[in-house]
């Protein structure tokens, strides 16, 4: 009998160890499939698709891809440019080029997929979603949530149903200086707060033009981009990115942006809105291809206090002189809190003029926090292992974009709208109940 070398004995003990390894993995792997509700045990490798190779898309799979436990197997988007670009941030980042998909559907029947980042434009994020739960995959979905209020509550309900972490890309919820301020205004030392407000002005957007329809660009599906959306003929301004500003597949600014501001908003106040009020419309570039407002002040009102959101594209100076952000106006002071910082200002006492005697000690600006978007990723990626809800779960970013959606159908009827938080239904309004939910055309589905 042949004597066996130390190297060869280690090397034979090396392969051994990965085949039972790879055993062991395709075990786990098989038992997740059979259960949805089995967590990835902590040293496992996570196995995260992408859907949607946009620039946010792209964004969140660089964040995910600095988690060392983290593989990308597959990509997904209907151009495929983007999709090719996805496949590159991969294949520079693990070494090994993943499979790369047009239609996203495929992505689900793979058993090498635990979970999914929904990058697509807003009007795929509810039946992504759903489809993702359905197959047994976690998901990671961008803001805003979705484009109407029954999508949103399908989104949870198929999240519940089939026990999946559900994490909405509104990642200020994982910021340690938006979480200060929060800790502050609920410490009490502004007093009583019944008005707060929230905003965005982009100055950095103009006018779209009025481009003509036209074909498609070459390699990219375009009736698959616009699934469960009316069929338009294609133009460019409809397209990438700029899909935001139309109501097929968006709800402009004020669910773009209000969808991160006004949740910071609820996540503080801790109330579900009751009614909304809303004027606005296009009067900056009245001439552009645009539907929703470039200009739009909304009034969302909840039991004990009132919200106020405002938003201009072609401008860039807010309230307070910031491009962004969110104001507590307390009966003592004001806090004020961006992405660079917050700060608290002092109230005065009216019945003391003309001394004006301030009711508060102000605070000075405290500095912004670091990249709370890896957080906010490395947080859902805890939360598919521990299997606790995520720190922006699905319901929370459901019931934000509500308020945003509440706005909405105030702006577009030009009339306040009551809601019903307990039924989620319009009182006494069928035609604002209608933007509640959309049609899907065929043969695309929403699953109730």
């Amino acid at each position: 009998m042949k004597k066996m070398k130390r190297r060869e004995f280690l090397g034979d003990t090396a392969k051994a160890s990965l085949s039972a390894t790879a055993l062991a993995a395709g075990l786990t792997t098989a038992a997740a499939a059979a259960s949805p509700r089995q967590r990835p045990a902590a040293g496992d490798r996570i196995r995260v698709a992408l859907i949607g190779a946009g620039d946010q898309g792209k964004a969140d799979l660089g964040a995910f891809l600095r988690l060392p436990e983290i593989d990308c197997p597959a990509v997904c988007d209907v151009d495929e440019k983007r999709l090719a670009e996805g496949v590159k941030r991969v294949s520079e980042a693990r070494g090994k080029a993943p499979d790369g998909y047009k239609d996203f559907r495929r992505i689900f029947d793979r058993k090498d997929v635990d979970a999914v980042i929904v990058g697509t434009p807003d009007h795929w994020h509810a039946l992504a979603t759903v489809l993702a739960c359905q197959a047994g995959k976690d998901v990671y979905v961008e803001k805003p949530l979705a484009t109407t209020i029954e999508e949103g509550r399908a989104m949870i309900a198929a999240a519940r149903k089939h026990n999946r972490v559900v994490q909405v890309g509104t990642q200020q919820r994982s910021s340690r200086h938006f979480q200060a301020a929060r800790d502050f205004v609920k410490s009490g030392q502004l007093g009583k707060i019944r008005m707060t407000r929230a905003w965005a002005y982009l100055d950095w957007k103009g006018s779209l033009g009025h481009p003509a329809d036209g074909p498609a660009p070459a390699g990219v599906d375009y009736d698959l981009w616009l699934g469960p959306a009316p069929a338009r003929p294609f133009n460019p301004m409809r397209f990438h990115h700029n899909f935001r500003w139309f109501w097929d597949y968006s709800g402009g600014l004020a669910t773009d942006w209000g969808a991160h501001m006004i949740d910071v908003v609820m996540w503080v106040m801790g109330e579900d809105p009751v009614g909304a009020m809303a004027i606005g419309g296009k009067y900056g570039f009245p001439d552009d291809i645009r539907e929703t407002p470039d200009t739009q002040q909304s009034v969302i009102e909840f039991p004990s206090f009132s919200l106020v959101w405002e938003h201009m594209i072609g401008c860039g100076v807010g309230p307070w002189q910031r491009e962004h952000g969110c104001e507590f106006h307390g009966e003592n002071g004001i806090l004020v809190v961006d992405r660079g910082g917050w700060e608290v200002h002092s109230e005065t006492d009216q019945l003391k003029q003309p001394d004006r005697v301030f009711r508060m000690l102000p605070k000075p600006r405290q500095a912004g926090s670091g990249d709370f978007h890896f957080e906010h990723v490395r947080n859902f990626v805890e939360s598919m292992k521990t299997r606790r809800p995520p720190t922006a779960d699905v319901e929370i970013g459901h019931k934000s974009v509500l308020a945003c959606h509440l706005g909405n159908i105030a702006v577009r009827l030009k009339r306040y709208v009551t809601w019903d938080p307990k039924t989620e239904k319009v009182v006494g309004d069928p035609e604002a109940q209608a933007l509640v939910g959309r049609t899907y055309r065929s043969p695309w589905v929403l699953p109730k």
